[in-house]
Formats: C-alpha cells, sequence, structure tokens
C-alpha cells in the first residue's frame, strides 16, 4: 500500500512531466559553472535564492551544509569532470545542527532508532520510546555547528586546503537569512578562499 506522500509525489511528477519540454536536451555539465554546498533544510530552496533553472548549477546537499569528505569529493568531480570553476559554502541561520552535540546525537542513537523529539523550552533531546537503539553512532562525525561564521570558514578552509581542490577555483561563504531570504557573505570565509 503506498502512502499519501509517495501519491503526491508521483501525482506531481507526472504534472512536471506533462510539461517537461526541451529539458531532456539540456547538456550533463552545469550551464553556468559552478556548484553549491549548502543544507538539506526543507526551508532553503537554492533555485530561488541563488536563481537557477534545471542545468545551471551543482547543488550538493547535506545535513548542514559541511565540507565532509563526500561534499569535497562531490565537488571535485564537479570541477575535474563537469567544468564547475567557482564554488559557493551556503550554511544558514536557525539551523538543527546547531541543537545538538555528537555526544547527544550517540547516546539517543544508543538508546533507541525512532525520531527523537525536541523540547523548544530547554532545547534538550529525547526519546518518546526506548529500547532498540545501536552504538554505531558513537564512531560517527556528526560535524555538528556551534557558530554559524566559524563553521562556514572551517568548511572554506577545508576545501581549500585540500590536495585535489585547484587553487584557481574561489570559494565563497555565505550565511542564508531563513526570515529574510538574504545571502550573507562571510568575508573571512570568502578571503580564505580566495583564488591565488
Amino acid at each position: 500500500m503506498m502512502s499519501k506522500i509517495v501519491d503526491e509525489v508521483l501525482s506531481a511528477n507526472a504534472a512536471y512531466v506533462s510539461s517537461f519540454g526541451s529539458k531532456g536536451d539540456l547538456a550533463l555539465p552545469p550551464a553556468r559553472g559552478f556548484a553549491i554546498l549548502t543544507c538539506m533544510d526543507a526551508r532553503l530552496d537554492p533555485a530561488k535564492y541563488a536563481g537557477l533553472s534545471e542545468g545551471d548549477a551543482h547543488v550538493i546537499r547535506n545535513a548542514g551544509g559541511r565540507a565532509s569528505d563526500d561534499a569535497i569529493r562531490s565537488l571535485i568531480i564537479s570541477h575535474k569532470l563537469l567544468g564547475t570553476n567557482e564554488w559557493f559554502v551556503i550554511h544558514h541561520t536557525n539551523c538543527g545542527m546547531e541543537l545538538f552535540c555528537d555526544e547527544v546525537m550517540s547516546e539517543l542513537l544508543d538508546d533507541n532508532l525512532a525520531t527523537a523529539a525536541l523540547d523548544m523550552a530547554t532545547l534538550k533531546w529525547s526519546n518518546p520510546q526506548h529500547g532498540g537503539g545501536c552504538s554505531a553512532g558513537h564512531f560517527i562525525k556528526w560535524h555538528t555547528i556551534k557558530n554559524q561564521e566559524e563553521s562556514v570558514a572551517q568548511d572554506v578552509a577545508r576545501i581549500r586546503s585540500h590536495p585535489l581542490v585547484p587553487k584557481n577555483i574561489p570559494i565563497y561563504g555565505y550565511i542564508y537569512d531563513v526570515k529574510t531570504g538574504k545571502l550573507n557573505e562571510v568575508p573571512g570565509a570568502s578571503e580564505i578562499g580566495r583564488a591565488a
């Protein structure tokens, strides 16, 4: 039995297919030659905040928009094989990655694998049910965030210092404001990411 969400997604896809037009002729490399590393937060729509259409740019998303090994792998492929020559690291205000630390996540998973609850008054996480957890979470680096400007600068620095990242690619650091939609530059991060 399919869920209501599956039905909604498939219905939306059918409507999209009916007006797909010439998008099947888009080239593989991104037409505007840049990539964005940003958060998976559902409130962020890179197509809207960066003025993108299908085929314009690569958008790499993960929890927090962090420069994890896999994100850097994607950026390197984006440049080496598909020609992007400018990169953006875009974090955002009010990010869920600011609401926990590695220890909290590991302990929650150790206790139970179901969705945890956040008490907004105390900003503390708890499991509504217990049992059936797994200790594997203790061995994962969750890349949580304490300060957005610092995390953007750290991620730009991590990308910039990677031996497979060409020094001539500029890497810009920004924070998206979820209350206004504005991209605010983190000047120190963009300076770190300046092309040589």
